[in-house]
């Protein structure tokens, strides 16, 4: 069976850029998104100028039986994932008790509960093999509580969580999980979170999806377990653990109103 590197969220932003990384590395891809057109032509981009097999798979990670249709998929395509990146995600901005339902079961469901199948489906094989990387995108966001954000911010913690749970597990087994924390981005984010005035995203010199994506992927070759993108976000995680809970959440506040 062939290896190759799974990445969600492949279409844009850090996943876009994490699919051209990977494709300089001579690394098989296969690259998952909902949208069919943006897929092929990242797909004709990466093929012509590298020499590499790219397979393309069209999937609304929101849907409950998505994740084990993309194993199965695979499973019968004899393609074999040795690296997975699980990138995909979202945040949505408001108040909780006014924010959509549907639209936070849906934040719920790619952040969380996908991002989780897909570790638990491909991960054994990995074991078996003595050899794999799962990189997971959390966020700056998994180390405080997050008015106005709840949701997202609490799902970024549940990643972190997860990805240091899992790396200590896999300790000798030749895998190793990386949880990459990048801040604010230069991406689609903030615009799919309604968040384009928030405080938070007004800095004129945030990092670029590529440079995030860039240290990421370094990261994770090293077997990092935490990876935090940027000087200052290392000390403002590494402050977090010194605040207390109520002042930490304060202060995000403040920052987000």
């Amino acid at each position: 069976m062939a290896n190759y590197t799974l990445i969600t969220g492949a279409s844009s932003g850090i996943g876009l850029a994490f699919a051209k990384i990977c494709a300089q590395n001579d690394q098989n891809l296969v690259l998952i998104a909902r949208r069919t057109e943006e897929l092929n032509k990242l797909k004709a981009e990466i093929t012509a100028k590298n020499n590499i097999e790219v397979y393309l798979i069209t999937k609304d990670l929101t849907l409950p039986t998505a994740t084990k249709e993309i194993y199965d998929e695979l499973q019968s395509q004899n393609i074999q994932i040795n690296t997975l990146i699980n990138n995909a995600g979202f945040g949505n901005y408001g108040l909780f008790q006014e924010s959509d339902w549907k639209a936070e079961s849906d934040m719920i469901h790619v952040n969380i509960l996908a991002l989780t199948h897909l570790t638990k489906l491909f991960l054994p094989q990995m074991v078996q093999n003595k050899s794999g990387k799962i990189l997971n995108v959390a966020s700056t966001a998994a180390f405080f509580p997050g008015p106005y954000m709840a949701i997202y911010y609490a799902s970024k913690s549940y990643v972190l969580s997860l990805s240091e749970a899992l790396a200590e597990e896999l300790v000798d087994t030749g895998v190793t999980v990386t949880c990459l924390c990048p801040g604010p981005t230069i991406s689609g984010f903030q615009k799919t979170a309604h968040a384009e005035k928030v405080k938070l995203f007004s800095n004129k010199n945030l990092p670029t999806s590529h440079q995030v994506a860039d240290y990421g992927y370094t990261q994770m070759t090293k077997g990092t377990r935490v990876a935090v993108y940027g000087y200052m976000n290392k000390i403002m995680t590494i402050a977090s653990g010194l605040l207390p809970r109520d002042t930490k959440a304060k202060a995000v506040k403040f920052i987000q109103k």
